[in-house]
């Protein structure tokens, strides 16, 4: 068996789609006869509090599925400080060091990106011992950091785009999550040996719920972080629930200000779950009959592992964030694209919508993710090109 190593700044039992998507990548590894092993913080996303089980270790071990897992210390937070967030990053990249000087190395290891700076410190490192690596970039920072309004052209911006060259420059190979990120890749190296890594899930999905509520209106759900990139606290004070119910799931930021929205506005059909598991909302999410995937501001590079996801789940998406998503969802015929705060057109999509229609949809779309978003596909057509380097 070959040993490979995965450096990662979430992995569970976090939650989220960066958590998923590379316990998902570990599991492939491991059950293609890889010897893997995880290097993670301790568990604190995304409350910025290390949970309880873990809480008062320096370091904790383990072994799961297989995989051997090493926590490390890190200064937990989620402050809106910079200053907080970046001295959070770099406890974890002084860890890692620690790690990597008193630790045997596998000669391949992979490395997620973002965080930047953990990138960085990671592929300095390695490099330097010799080391294989891989990159999986699943945004672009600082760019995406710049549309969001949390960097400025200024001269820390430019370092940082120093640093990510650097990260890209000593990968052997980079995986994107999309074309964007990619072809972001090739504008800066256009020779980099590159391969399109989607977040495609590996899940047991359950069957189609073809069963209609009892009163004529649709039941539209969102299920994730409630930050403010999403902006579900204004999609709550913009839609039209004359002829829909909203039903929220997940935590986030925004929460108290939607818990507080729907206390002032108790006659509204809008109904905050609290957050559940993601096995508990595979559950869950294929009762209603049509989801919302929204970003306040369309992200160069993103694309929301929740299409792949609720794709195979069955369940049409209203895709409400920009960007390369929109293609996915219009070619693959996953539901309805409203342009990005648009939200007069977001109200006409869903009142044009039929809701008689909505059975023999999820079924076609189930049978089209089943198809074109298929992990283990993916996973070894990966595992076939780039054989040389794992």
């Amino acid at each position: 068996m070959k040993d490979i190593l995965i450096v990662t700044n979430y992995f569970p039992p976090e939650t989220g789609a960066a958590s998923n998507r590379i316990s998902h990548l570990a599991e492939g590894l491991q059950k293609r006869y890889f010897n893997v092993s995880v290097i993670t913080p301790l568990p604190n996303y995304p409350k910025g509090k290390i949970f309880d089980d873990y809480k008062d270790v320096f370091r904790f071990s383990s072994t799961e599925n297989n995989i051997q897992i090493h926590r490390l210390w890190v200064y937990a937070s989620n402050s809106k400080n910079k200053f907080l967030r970046l001295f959070s990053m770099l406890s974890y990249s002084l860890s890692l060091i620690w790690f990597f000087i008193t630790n045997k190395i596998p000669k391949t290891v992979i490395i997620q990106s973002p965080p930047l700076v953990v990138a960085f410190t990671s592929t300095l490192f390695l490099k330097f011992k010799n080391r294989k690596l891989i990159l999986n970039v699943s945004d672009l920072w600082p760019l995406a950091g710049l549309e969001l309004g949390a960097f400025k052209k200024n001269f820390a911006y430019r370092l940082l785009e120093k640093i990510e060259k650097f990260n890209y420059e000593k990968a052997d190979l980079v995986l994107g999550q999309s074309e964007e990120i990619l072809n972001h890749i090739k504008s800066i190296l256009p020779n980099k040996n590159t391969f399109l890594y989607r977040n495609y899930p590996k899940i047991i999905t359950p069957e189609i719920n073809s069963k209609s509520s009892s009163n004529n209106k649709i039941k539209l759900v969102y299920a994730g972080l409630l930050g403010v990139a999403q902006g579900i606290h204004k999609l709550c004070q913009e839609l039209d629930v004359s002829n829909i119910e909203f039903h929220i799931y997940g935590d986030g930021a925004e929460r108290a200000q939607i818990e507080n929205f729907i206390k002032i506005n108790k006659e509204i059909p809008i109904y905050y779950h609290g957050e559940l598991s993601r096995n508990e909302l595979h559950k869950e999410i294929p009762t209603y009959d049509i989801t919302i995937i929204p970003l306040l501001n369309r992200i160069y590079g993103s694309v929301p592992s929740k299409i792949f996801e609720y794709a195979k789940l069955g369940i049409p998406i209203i895709y409400f964030g920009g960007g390369e998503g929109e293609n996915i969802v219009t070619e693959n015929k996953l539901g309805w694209v409203v342009k990005v705060g648009d939200y007069a057109n977001l109200n006409h999509v869903i009142s044009s919508i039929d809701k008689t229609e909505l059975s023999s949809l999820k079924h076609l779309i189930k049978k089209t993710a089943d198809t074109k978003f298929d992990f283990d596909l993916q996973f070894d057509g990966l595992i076939n090109k780039h054989f040389y380097l794992l």
